[in-house]
């Protein structure tokens, strides 16, 4: 049957009246679903019984909890969830003062990115809306319940998959995440990643959420040899497009950067970045390589990394030394494979 999360209200109000109840249901329908977080139809009271029973025959609400859990030794959660007869991965990430959720938009991921985990399980399909708001709802649900806890402050597309290459389900998500019929989140609370494709225009159009770009490398030369997306769109392409949008209000944009010894931590790259990225607001995250990816792909030291990012802050770009989360469970940025599914049919009992 057909899940009524991820649906708009525009659509809830169709579905009402397509099984005899009065347009003004579609705001009850959302209500339910998107403020009180019901499981099922049939907690939707002010709804007439024979209501309740139109709907049930079509429709379903659409929320499945995760089927296993890992915990990381720094308290990260990654959970795994299945989507048909495949399965997904979203990581939560506790802090002092927030909680953020890294969202999967896709099952696997066709960019390719040498470097990266997710990109060896290939592509095997977009995420509905619907899959991509359940991990965000049944995650959240758990603080309700457990004081291990924090309620989502924060979201990251960031996850399995490219989300610009889901762009319509991912938009709607989106939508609905911000909508005051929805949950009525600021969309700066939420960041989309992406490695720069051509669809990445439609999203700076359409929403007001926050970017971050997967750069890597600011030679084109370079980072196509890692990054098979950079035929599609160059970096430099990506950046003289964010020029033309304004950064200089709440909205931001981040570049992700890995550090690979020897390979992009040079003064030559920090020099090509300032350069690539004069005249735009924004900030640099460098983030540690994980090792056990690939060892083609040696990370740089901690001294380096310090220089590097004293050298960009210095000549004009706020830059950061992202702290790693999750490695020990895979969790970790690009390191989403999962891992989980191979004992997916035994429920893990730490499982809030």
């Amino acid at each position: 049957m057909e899940a009524l999360l991820g649906k708009t209200l525009e659509e809830l109000q169709q579905i009402a009246l397509s099984v005899g109840l009065p347009k003004f249901t579609g705001k009850q329908l959302a209500q339910w679903i998107y403020v009180q977080r019901v499981q099922t139809i049939d907690e939707m009271t002010n709804i007439s019984l024979k209501g309740r029973e139109a709907l049930k025959g079509a429709y379903t609400v659409g929320r499945h909890a995760p089927v296993k859990e890992a915990v990381s030794a720094d308290g990260t959660r990654k959970y795994l969830f299945t989507v048909g007869d495949q399965f997904v991965e979203s990581v939560y990430i506790p802090e002092e003062d927030r909680a953020t959720l890294c969202v999967s938009t896709q099952l696997g991921c066709k960019m390719g990115c040498k470097f990266c985990m997710t990109g060896t399980l290939g592509f095997h399909g977009h995420l509905p809306a619907s899959e991509i708001l359940n991990q965000i709802f049944e995650i959240d649900s758990f603080q309700t319940i457990s004081n291990d806890f924090k309620p989502l402050s924060n979201l990251v597309y960031m996850g399995e998959g490219e989300p610009m290459d889901n762009l319509d389900n991912v938009l709607r998500s989106l939508e609905i995440m911000t909508a005051e019929y929805g949950c009525a989140w600021s969309p700066k609370r939420i960041t989309v990643s992406t490695v720069g494709i051509p669809a990445m225009k439609r999203f700076l159009d359409e929403s007001e959420c926050h970017l971050a770009v997967s750069m890597h490398n600011p030679f084109a030369a370079e980072r196509s040899q890692i990054m098979p997306a950079e035929k599609m769109l160059s970096i430099t392409e990506v950046v003289s497009l964010l020029k033309q949008y304004d950064w200089s209000h709440q909205r931001r944009v981040s570049f992700e950067y890995i550090c690979w010894h020897g390979q992009n931590d040079s003064i030559r790259h920090a020099k090509e970045l300032i350069r690539l990225l004069k005249g735009l607001n924004c900030r640099i995250n460098l983030i540690r390589f994980h090792e056990g990816v690939d060892r083609s792909f040696p990370a740089s030291d901690e001294k380096q990394m310090a220089w590097f990012r004293d050298y960009l802050t210095d000549n004009g770009i706020t830059t950061t030394i992202r702290r790693s989360r999750g490695e020990d469970i895979l969790a970790a940025c690009g390191m989403l494979v999962n891992a989980l599914s191979a004992h997916a049919d035994t429920q893990n009992q730490n499982l809030v």
